[in-house]
C-alpha cells in the first residue's frame, strides 16, 4: 500500500494542531459510555498517548505490518478487559479519519480519501480475525 497520502495527512493534521481533544469529542458524542473510562485522564495525557499508539501501529500496519495488526488485536483483550466492547475499540479508527477528514476540509484529497478507506478496510479484516 502507498503509505504517502496517509503520512501527508497526518503531517496536515500535525500543522493544524494536536487532534487527541477533537478525536475522543468525536468519539465520546457516538459512544458516551466511553467518557467514564477516562474520567482519571484530566489532563488529557492518556488520551494524547492512546491516539499516538493507534497512529503508529496504524502506519506500521499500512507499510509492512512488522507488528501493527498483531498489536491491535492484542489492545482489542487489553481495552475489553477495561470495559470497552470490541465493536467501539474497532470502529476508533473510522472516528480518527472522521476527526482528521474534518480538521484538514478541502486538504482532505481524493487520494488521501482512497488511501485512508483502503487502510481501514484493511484494518477491519484484520480485526475481524480477531473479533
Amino acid at each position: 500500500m502507498d503509505t504517502a497520502p496517509i503520512i501527508r495527512s497526518l503531517e496536515l493534521v500535525a500543522a493544524k494542531g494536536d487532534p487527541v481533544a477533537l478525536v475522543y469529542a468525536r468519539l465520546f458524542a457516538s459512544h458516551p459510555q466511553m467518557r467514564a473510562l477516562f474520567v482519571h485522564d484530566t489532563s488529557g495525557h492518556v488520551r494524547g498517548n492512546m491516539l499516538a499508539e493507534a497512529l503508529t501501529a496504524l502506519l506500521d500496519f499500512a507499510d509492512r505490518d512488522a507488528y501493527g495488526s498483531n498489536l491491535m488485536r492484542a489492545e482489542i483483550v487489553n481495552h475489553e478487559n477495561l470495559g470497552v466492547p470490541r465493536e467501539v475499540f474497532a470502529a476508533f479508527y473510522g472516528t480518527v479519519r472522521e476527526t482528521f477528514a474534518e480538521v484538514l476540509g478541502a486538504a482532505w484529497t481524493t487520494d488521501i480519501d482512497a488511501a485512508w478507506n483502503e487502510l481501514l478496510a484493511r484494518i477491519e479484516v484484520a480485526l475481524a480475525r480477531q473479533m
